[in-house]
């Protein structure tokens, strides 16, 4: 089972899947083996496809859920294992998929935090200084709030995918679909900014590099990186509270939503592939004018 696991996972990267799921997968998945294996009695036995059922699938959310996991996180996990054997259906492994049966646990939809109109503009005031790692780092934060753009997608960014003068940004995104992104004003001149800068970071790994945002090594900054920066950031502008790099992409999202723009459009500059990703904003947005309404009204 395991050296099918790998066939799957190998076969994902094929496909162009983010290496991020990919290696999200991968732990899942070798959990639900390690899970089919304890369960059957064998502690390193094989385990025969045919043999596992819906039953056994159930139990392993079940046993997730119990161990305390989010249920976005079993969710994740049950979609990997129904990958799987549907994968394992496509090359004739087996005859049937038992995932298919097996429904995904549902959560409440929340949104991560994100920061008020005010806030992101107390965030954006200015940039802390003219050394290189203050320009980037001010930089970093316009463009990924000016275009909605995942952390991953942010750190990929290299001088090519820019076009400064015409305010657009391409961006490579899940699945490597390609999407291209207005950047604000603010955001292009936040960017030459720190390109006139750039060089100060490059050099010091002897040459020039092709990612947008360096660290202070002159690699290429990671989304780990990107998330300690904000907090700096949050920090020095006195927001208390922990947002992510991904709650500047919901800030985004939904101030766009807030000031009218056109559900499709943030679809396609969120780079969601279903519209239907896209309208847990507008369930929420009502959700919160409803609170308002409850809060404000005298007869509400």
């Amino acid at each position: 089972m395991r050296a099918r696991i790998a066939a799957y996972l190998n076969a994902l990267e094929m496909q162009g899947v983010s290496p991020h799921t990919c290696r999200a997968y991968a732990a899942d998945l070798g959990q639900f083996a390690a899970f089919l294996e304890e369960r059957g009695g064998r502690a390193e036995g094989p385990v025969r496809l045919e043999a596992v059922d819906a039953l056994a699938i159930r139990a392993f959310v079940a046993w997730r859920l119990k161990a305390g996991n989010a249920r976005a996180t079993v969710a994740r996990k049950t979609a990997a294992v129904r990958g799987l054997f549907q994968f394992w259906c496509r090359e004739g492994l087996i005859k049937a998929n038992p995932a298919r049966v097996v429904p995904t646990p549902r959560g409440p939809q929340r949104l991560p935090r994100y920061l008020t109109v005010d806030e992101a503009a107390q965030l954006l005031a200015a940039p802390p200084g003219a050394a290189p790692g203050a320009l980037r780092d001010y930089a970093l934060f316009e463009v990924a709030y000016s275009s909605g753009l995942r952390v991953g997608e942010l750190t990929g960014l290299d001088l090519q995918d820019l076009y400064l003068e015409e305010g657009l940004v391409r961006v490579l995104g899940k699945g490597r679909r390609e999407r291209v992104v207005p950047l604000g004003a603010a955001a292009v001149a936040a960017l030459k900014a720190y390109l006139a800068r750039r060089d100060a970071l490059a050099v010091r790994r002897g040459g020039k590099r092709a990612a947008v945002f360096l660290n202070r090594a002159g690699g290429r900054l990671t989304p780990r990186g990107v998330a300690r920066r904000l907090a700096v950031g949050l920090a020095r502008a006195g927001l208390h509270g922990r947002i992510t790099p991904h709650g500047l992409r919901h800030s985004f999202a939904t101030h766009l939503l807030d000031a009218g723009a056109d559900l499709r459009a943030i679809q396609e500059m969120l780079g969601h592939a279903r519209l239907s990703t896209t309208q847990r904003y507008t369930h929420l947005h009502l959700d919160r004018l409803m609170e308002v309404y409850d809060r404000a009204h005298p007869k509400a």
